[in-house]
């Protein structure tokens, strides 16, 4: 295995609304804009391709396979209720209320597509 980052893929209806959700909210830089077929964003270790209806990554999904489902990223905060907060105020669509664990908080929320993100705050250690 070479060093390289994790990259995930979602698909997406609308590849600059994409770009802009995740720019904008989530802390992302854009590496590739081929938009509208197909995009690439970052943050930290994760690159995450953005695959609009033209892209040869949609084209290559079944349809049974396509539609948003419980997969998600998960992306670590440090304060999730501040991020709630100034997501909400944004007008973001969340998709749970937040849900403690022994393991820490989380809540999860959508992109334009319907793709869900968890945001997480880990327990105090």
């Amino acid at each position: 295995m070479t060093d390289q980052l994790a990259s995930v893929r979602y698909l997406v209806d609308d590849v600059e609304a994409a770009i802009d959700f995740y720019t904008t909210h989530l802390g992302f830089t854009v590496n590739l804009n081929a938009a509208p077929a197909f995009a690439d964003v970052i943050r930290g270790p994760l690159r995450l391709l953005l695959s609009g209806p033209a892209s040869s990554g949609a084209k290559a999904t079944p349809a049974d396979a396509a539609a948003p489902g419980r997969n998600r990223i998960h992306l670590i905060v440090d304060d999730l209720d501040a991020e709630a907060t100034r997501l909400r105020d944004a007008g973001l669509p969340f998709r749970s209320d937040v849900v403690a664990g022994p393991g820490g908080r989380q809540l999860l929320l959508a992109d334009p597509a319907g793709n869900l993100v968890e945001l997480f705050q880990p327990a105090p250690r």
